[in-house]
């Protein structure tokens, strides 16, 4: 057999080589291409893990380390303002209603002339320079100072109103470019939201002091030294200083004014919630009073066992009345005791005053009077609080 015979096609050993030659470049070739294959894949790699290292490890990306006193006693301005801390929240309230809260300061004349009889804060709210605050804060003051953020500038300001059932009184300073803070809506306040106090809680040397904590608990109605509140409890920390100072929401907004802690008790601040306050506001900058129905009487409870002990009736025992009042004129005299009024029979303490808050000056009301063993009805139209 011709083993060179390249033409035989009944030739298999040829065929069988040839077919061997032909594998061997395919083989070498898909080895070669895995080897450059993993070249690239390495190289890539190494781009990446420079980029990487670069980027974090690189000088200005080292700027907090050097911030915590990592850098050889050397500080670079330029990393420094590179190292600053994301803001949370409570910075960012701190810094928008911060420059609004100020220092109000009561000066009394005295043996020694003008000196200071105590101090509180207040919230600017208007640019025309009107600063709320608490009325016993300035209550008695011969003279109202106001210090303004920084604590370098302190400027006389004016009792523009003040009421003293709510705890409420607004000044007016004369200043220009002031900051104002911006009132929320306490309505949408839920127990459990973010609660942030801003003022001077122990006088001005403690000015602009932030603390935080939560809404312990709303619609609050507390008596206290002859004041009715409805507050905003919070156990963010609240002290004397404190008084007229801003209460915080999240978003910047003033949902409360700070006005007193619970005595003997930690962690309950209380806050006059800022839907109460405006419409208390908005009368003191138009009329600086507050207008309400007046009886012009005071009178002392008399509960049950009172009642009975005396063989009386339960309800408000007269004890004056005062002259050219709408009790004087509706011939109320000391000694009797209203057991209804409106309708309402008088059960407890605070029921005349309930009362009298649903109506308005002016409204003529019926009330029933018990006198040395008499039930009388008489009517009375009530009259407006203003001086009295």
């Amino acid at each position: 057999m011709d083993f060179n015979n390249n033409s035989s096609s009944n030739n298999k050993w040829e065929s069988g080589v040839k077919f061997v030659e032909e594998r061997k470049p395919k083989k070498f070739m898909k080895f070669l291409g895995i080897i450059l294959l993993m070249f690239f894949v390495a190289s890539v790699g190494g781009i990446l893990g420079g980029y990487y290292v670069k980027k974090n490890y690189a000088p200005d990306s080292l700027t907090q380390a050097k911030s915590f006193g990592e850098t050889n006693g050397k500080t670079d301005s330029k990393d420094a303002q590179s190292s600053s801390i994301p803001k949370n929240s409570v910075t960012k309230v701190a810094e928008t209603v911060g420059p609004a809260v100020v220092g109000v300061e009561n000066n009394v004349f005295s043996f020694e002339g003008l000196v200071p009889q105590g101090s509180g804060s207040g919230i600017i709210f208007d640019k025309q320079g009107y600063i709320v605050t608490n009325e016993h804060v300035i209550e008695g003051a011969n003279k109202i100072t106001v210090t303004l953020p920084g604590g370098e500038r302190k400027v006389n300001a004016t009792l523009v109103g003040a009421d003293k059932k709510t705890d409420l009184a607004v000044l007016k300073i004369d200043a220009g470019n002031l900051p104002v803070a911006k009132f929320g809506d306490s309505s949408k306040v839920r127990v459990g939201d973010l609660a942030i106090a801003i003022g001077n809680p122990l006088g001005q040397e403690y000015a602009g002091t932030v603390t935080v904590g939560f809404i312990s608990a709303v619609n609050r109605n507390i008596n206290m030294d002859g004041r009715k509140y409805k507050v905003l409890q919070t156990d963010a920390s609240i002290n004397p200083g404190n008084s007229g100072g801003a209460l915080c929401n999240e978003a910047g907004e003033v949902i409360g004014i700070n006005s007193l802690k619970a005595k003997q008790s930690e962690g309950m601040g209380f806050a006059i919630s800022i839907n109460e306050a405006i419409p208390i506001i908005q009368s003191l900058m138009k009329d600086h009073y507050i207008s309400r129905p007046y009886l012009g009487i005071y009178y002392v409870f008399i509960d049950q066992e009172t009642a009975k002990a005396n063989d009386i009736p339960v309800g408000v025992a007269i004890q004056q009345v005062v002259n050219g009042s709408a009790a004087e004129k509706a011939d109320i005299r000391q000694g009797d005791i209203i057991t209804s009024f409106d309708g309402v029979e008088i059960k407890k303490q605070d029921d005349l005053g309930d009362i009298l808050e649903k109506h308005k000056v002016g409204d003529t009301v019926t009330a029933k009077l018990w006198r040395n063993g008499r039930t009388l009805d008489v009517k009375i139209k009530l009259q407006d609080s203003k001086g009295q």
